[in-house]
């Protein structure tokens, strides 16, 4: 076997000592041998110290994703199987997961499995391929979800840009078992989703936000609820399902806001109590400003405003923009559910953002709870960028 080593440049194994899971491309002094995309080499200290084992990436600029730190740790398919059948017992054993039939299975470098994300949807499971060295072992993977998992159906969704950044062509569609005709029926809660596995955002719904769509059980009981940039109509639906008053949904998707609608139909919630604005967010948010609508509840759920740090200043100017135009529709008392799911706005950025909007608006806000992504995407204390969802839930004064 060929010996695909990288060495590090003098001082820069700090962060892999740490256990941090990416090697970046100006961390690298020399490559022994020429590993292809995806190949599995050993990574080594200036010094020649061992390391860890990871997956090449010649496109990225995180070249290696860091498999194990273990040096008698082979990466094979009996380590996919174990990774698996590991995180899949946790998800088994979460007692916060008692409540619903769907659940993220595998979270990427959280779970010890770089570029690896698994959703099930009751007896349906959807995976997604986002780095290179997944790719590879793609067929491995597959073998190891049908086994551990046993899903009715497998289902590919590897269509994401991340993909373009390792290298990668978009891939998507059925790969085992029954293909889908259709959405798939979850239960969460006291309530019932139609995902849509086939074209939906990411692999169907947003599984991350489960505990915070349960915050509307305490919070909008006879409530006027605006939920904006609502997507299927998750915190609405389940705003509906605790006796809101009303719900408005704010989406760009005329498609997306007939599948919330038929999402309180599947609940037998009462169409009259069912308001869907179709545009842009930060228009008809203005808009619901200018007619001087309120609010008892606002749900801020807006999609990455920040992909890389050349688009930070921008995405913070986005977000401290909804943010106030959120708190004019609020009375003094309501609530804010406001959410940054860009990565590199980090939790303290995005209070300061809100904090901001909030003085702009001549506003008191009170934070009551930070909220975050539900257990079944575990962020791994050595891999902070883990944590991308973040929010805050806000009384107004």
């Amino acid at each position: 076997m060929a010996d695909l080593t990288v060495f590090l440049r003098k001082g820069r194994e700090a962060s892999l000592l740490r256990r941090h899971p990416w090697v970046f491309t100006g961390a690298i002094d020399r490559v022994t041998g020429e590993p292809a995309s995806g190949e599995t080499v050993e990574v080594r200290a200036a010094d020649g110290r061992w390391l860890a084992r990871g997956a090449w990436s010649p496109a990225s600029q995180i070249r290696v994703r860091i498999w194990t730190f273990d040096e008698d740790e082979a990466v094979d398919r009996d380590f996919l199987l174990r990774r698996v059948q590991f995180a899949a017992g946790h998800r088994q054993a979460d007692p916060w997961l008692a409540d619903t039939d769907s659940w993220r299975v595998v979270n990427s470098e959280s779970d010890g499995l770089p570029g690896l994300i698994v959703d099930r949807y009751v007896d349906t499971v959807v995976f997604q391929l986002l780095s290179a060295g997944a790719e590879h072992w793609r067929d491995a993977i597959i073998e190891v979800l049908e086994g551990v998992l046993r899903p009715v159906t497998l289902h590919e969704r590897s269509d994401t840009d991340v993909r373009r950044k390792e290298g990668l062509k978009p891939r998507r569609g059925h790969v085992s078992g029954t293909p889908l005709d259709g959405p798939v029926l979850m239960r969460e809660g006291p309530v019932r989703y139609a995902v849509d596995c086939i074209a939906g955002h990411k692999t169907g719904f947003y599984l991350d936000q489960r505990a915070n769509r349960a915050l509307m059980d305490r919070l909008a009981s006879g409530g006027r609820v605006l939920n904006a940039f609502s997507y299927t109509g998750g915190f609405g639906v389940r705003a509906l399902a605790a006796g809101a008053a009303g719900v408005t949904h704010i989406d760009s998707s005329a498609d997306a806001l007939e599948r919330a609608r038929g999402n309180s139909q599947l609940n037998g919630h009462d169409p009259a109590r069912i308001e869907l604005l179709c545009g842009n967010a930060f228009e008809q948010l203005r808009a619901l400003s200018r007619v001087e609508r309120r609010f008892d509840v606002v749900i801020l759920d807006p999609p990455r405003f920040v992909s890389s740090a050349a688009q930070l200043r921008r995405g913070a100017r986005g977000y401290k923009d909804i943010n106030l135009q959120a708190l004019s529709l609020l009375p003094r008392g309501g609530w804010l559910a406001t959410f940054s799911c860009s990565g590199l706005v980090e939790p303290r950025l995005f209070q300061k953002i809100v904090a901001d909007a909030a003085l702009d608006a001549g506003r008191t806000l009170d934070i009551v709870h930070w909220l975050h992504a539900d257990g079944d995407h575990p962020v791994r204390a050595s891999f902070p960028e883990g944590q991308y969802l973040k929010g805050l839930l806000c009384r107004v004064g």
